[in-house]
């Protein structure tokens, strides 16, 4: 029984070992690549018979990250080399396109299947708050929910026993990654903010209670803009 208790001292030791090295073989491959993780894609966008190009294309990256292509169809956006890439138009989106299959120096043009006359039938419709804010948390779901990585246990679900999680230890290390996704989450969360204050805290509200109108109402409400904790609790 003691051999037996040695034996299996020696191989947990083996395998934690084992572990930890290829931990740092990961870490050291990371670092090196680093500098080449992110590439700066551009292009133009034309309709499908390359005859005009189109302005107002989405181009939305998979990571969260956007642009819009300018009067000319032409987009430039700074990904990372995992990352792909999706054109919108008109309600419209195409396949995801995997930046490693683009050329960084030739450009990434694209054909969308729009004729030269179509347009489509223009309607407005009244803003609905809610279902704003909550297409917003779907568009966004990954960066909302995104936290800070740090050492986890694994479950062991996997037969491999309970262990670190080798791919959050990794994502430790990548620190502009990191700071870019925090960055991004807080913009979305102050812009989401910046909305349910502009769905409470409204013209005709300040104009009920007032009387303003004009310029004194517009300098009232810049003035007196609530917080979002104070219109949340209000």
């Amino acid at each position: 029984m003691l051999f037996l208790f040695i034996k299996s001292c020696c191989l947990f030791r083996f395998y934690a070992y084992l572990k930890i090295t290829i931990f740092f073989a990961l870490l050291a491959g990371c670092s090196a690549t680093a500098a080449a993780q992110q590439v700066t894609i551009h292009g133009t966008v034309f309709n499908m018979y390359k005859t005009r190009p189109l302005d107002g294309v989405s181009v939305v990256c998979n990571c969260g990250r956007g642009t819009t292509t300018d009067s000319n169809g032409n987009y430039v956006i700074t990904l990372d080399y995992s990352d792909s890439l999706s054109f919108s138009y008109l309600g419209r989106a195409t396949q995801m396109f995997p930046v490693s299959m683009m050329n960084a120096t030739t450009g990434f043009d694209i054909a969308l299947h729009v004729k030269p006359t179509e347009l489509g039938e223009v309607r407005v419709m009244p803003r609905n708050y809610r279902m704003d804010s909550l297409q917003n948390r779907k568009d966004y779901e990954k960066i909302f929910n995104y936290k800070k990585p740090g050492l986890e246990l694994t479950d062991g679900s996997s037969g491999s026993g309970v262990g670190l999680d080798l791919d959050q230890i990794i994502n430790v290390f990548r620190f502009k990654r990191n700071r870019r996704l925090a960055a991004f989450q807080e913009r979305l969360i102050e812009d989401e903010q910046d909305k349910f204050i502009d769905h409470r805290f409204t013209r005709y509200i300040v104009h009920k209670i007032t009387g303003l109108s004009g310029d004194a109402e517009d300098s009232f409400m810049y003035r007196y803009r609530p917080s979002f904790y104070f219109t949340k609790v209000a």
